[in-house]
C-alpha cells in the first residue's frame, strides 16, 4: 500500500489542523493506521492509531484530548484532526499502515507515508 499525506500547514497555537493520509489499494479496510511525529533533533513519536474498523482508537498521552483519528474506509482515508494546537505539537507528521494485529499501542508499522510539516507559532 502506498499513503499520501496531506494537510500540514502553519497554523497559530491554540488553532486547528486537519490531516488526511490518502492509500492506494483495494485493500484499505485490513489495515490497523496509525500517525506519528518527529520534531526537530527529536525522535519519532508516536501520536495515534485506529482500527481496521474505526471502532477503536488510541491517543498518546501528549495529544489526548486534543486530537482525534477517524477513518473514511470507502474513501480509503485516514483523518488526524488536532485542535487546541501548541507550539511543541510542530513536526512533521507521518501516517503509516500495517495489516499484522499487533494491536493499537504497536509502533510497528510496515507502510510510511512521506510526512507533511505541521508549524505552531506561538
Amino acid at each position: 500500500v502506498q499513503l499520501q499525506a496531506s494537510g500540514g500547514g502553519l497554523v497559530q497555537a491554540g488553532g486547528s489542523l486537519r490531516l488526511s493520509c490518502t492509500a492506494s489499494g483495494r485493500t484499505f479496510s485490513s489495515y490497523r493506521m496509525g500517525w506519528f511525529r518527529q520534531a526537530p533533533g527529536k525522535e519519532r513519536e508516536f501520536v495515534g492509531a485506529i482500527s481496521w474498523s474505526g471502532g477503536n482508537t488510541y491517543y498518546a498521552e501528549s495529544v489526548k484530548g486534543r486530537f482525534t483519528i477517524s477513518r473514511d474506509n470507502a474513501k480509503s482515508t485516514v483523518h488526524l484532526q488536532m485542535n487546541s494546537l501548541k507550539p511543541e505539537d510542530t513536526a512533521v507528521y507521518y501516517c503509516a499502515a500495517d495489516r499484522r494485529d499487533y494491536g493499537l499501542r504497536s509502533t510497528k508499522y510496515d507502510y510510511w507515508g512521506q510526512g507533511t510539516l505541521v508549524t505552531v507559532s506561538s
